[in-house]
């Protein structure tokens, strides 16, 4: 079998969970021996056998970004002729999967990794280009063979974004992690180069600054933690430059009112986010849309207690009580996720942060939970085979 796994993100260029998924998926299907797989990618060529990176078409220079990407798209689509199956992950690739199908007469499958109907906010960032990514989306979900949802809560929202979808047709496979790469590594000299006192209790967050992260409710939630407490910020890549202004001008305002915050705009690489996993107290994820959410898989692997949303795909991750805290909230239906009531949410964000920080035992056992948990039912074996297994049912029906 040849399957052509299409993608915006592949290594090196990975900035979020998506191309994390792509990669680790690849190398699972690949370590496998029984299938041809093929990355098609945006971006400059990789020496990586089997794997083709796409530029931007220069006809297409200074357009609209949706636009750029479609042509990518295309250029992408008329190269898997010979492939029995492709497999799209996000819009950025979903109109060269459902293009390949067309052009190619093969199934497609489909990563569902977000979802465009909630995510409005991108509106802000791409203008009418939303209005295509959204089009796009949609024209390839309810085409296509076969869609992965990586929780069952991304499932639902599958389902409700999206109800001509035959249910029978979508299938839950959630996201991994590799417990040999992500696990405790202490280094200390990582840890005070960046500005972080290893001897006071911290708070990591890790993301991009992005509205469904929701960076802004920790920051206010902040200022109620006790004062020996550090908040430490591994946060870059801004969607847009009102909420990077949004981000900064809330990180002065706790500035002003306590020590110890500490800012990372940068993405860092893997080794020195471990090291600052690894020498956190607890680690935050305040997320108002989380398909599923590696972070936390990537804090729980480095055996870090996790305070998280009660959104989502979080709760199929995180063990409220025995792997970190969930953090309830009734959030507004009008696809921002946003919460109905922000100060509320913010406060028991806090609250939970504090409870988990006042007892280091008890959140240390967490973390130890965490870890257990991540590597025996999140493996990337386990989820190459579940794969596997949803394109051997698509091509049996197609």
């Amino acid at each position: 079998m040849r399957v052509d796994i299409l993608s915006k993100e592949y290594p090196p260029a990975v900035y979020g969970g998506a191309g994390v998924h792509v990669a680790e998926l690849t190398r699972a299907l690949r370590e496998r021996g029984d299938t041809d797989v093929r990355v098609r990618c945006f971006g400059d060529p990789r020496d990586e056998g089997g794997t083709t990176g796409y530029a931007d078409p220069p006809g297409l220079a200074g357009a609209n970004p949706a636009l750029t990407t479609m042509g990518v798209d295309l250029a992408m689509a008329a190269d898997c002729g010979g492939a029995d199956l492709v497999h799209s992950h996000t819009w950025y690739a979903n109109f060269a999967g459902h293009t390949a199908s067309l052009l190619h007469g093969i199934p497609h499958v489909v990563s569902a990794h977000s979802l465009e109907p909630l995510r409005p906010w991108k509106a802000e960032q791409l203008g009418g280009g939303y209005a295509l990514s959204s089009w796009v989306e949609r024209t390839a979900y309810e085409a296509a063979a076969g869609v992965i949802a990586v929780s069952h809560g991304m499932r639902a929202d599958i389902l409700r974004s999206y109800p001509t979808i035959d249910p029978a047709r979508v299938h839950v496979v959630h996201n991994g992690i590799d417990s040999r790469l992500w696990q405790p590594a202490a280094d200390l000299d990582v840890v005070r180069r960046h500005g972080v006192d290893p001897d006071r209790p911290s708070v990591l967050f890790v993301g991009r600054i992005t509205r469904q992260k929701g960076l802004p409710h920790l920051l206010r939630a902040a200022r109620a933690l006790p004062p020996e407490v550090q908040v430490v910020l591994c946060a870059g890549a801004p969607d847009t430059p009102e909420i990077l202004a949004e981000v900064e001008d809330l990180i002065a305002q706790l500035r002003s009112v306590r020590d110890g915050v500490v800012w990372i705009p940068e993405m860092l690489p893997r080794a020195e986010v471990i090291a600052l996993l690894s020498a956190a107290t607890v680690f935050a994820c305040p997320s108002v849309y989380e398909p599923l959410g590696i972070v936390n898989l990537e804090a729980m692997a480095c055996g870090l207690p996790v305070v998280a949303t009660a959104t989502g795909g979080i709760p199929e991750v995180v063990v409220d009580g025995e792997t970190g805290w969930l953090v309830p909230i009734e959030q507004v239906q009008d696809g921002t996720g946003a919460p109905v009531d922000a100060d509320g949410f913010e406060a028991d964000l806090a609250a939970a942060l504090t409870d988990a920080l006042s007892d280091p035992a008890r959140a240390h056992e967490r973390g130890i939970a965490g870890r257990e948990r991540a590597i025996s039912q999140f493996s990337w074996t386990s989820i190459g085979d579940q794969t596997m297994a949803v394109y051997e049912s698509v091509l049996r029906h197609s």
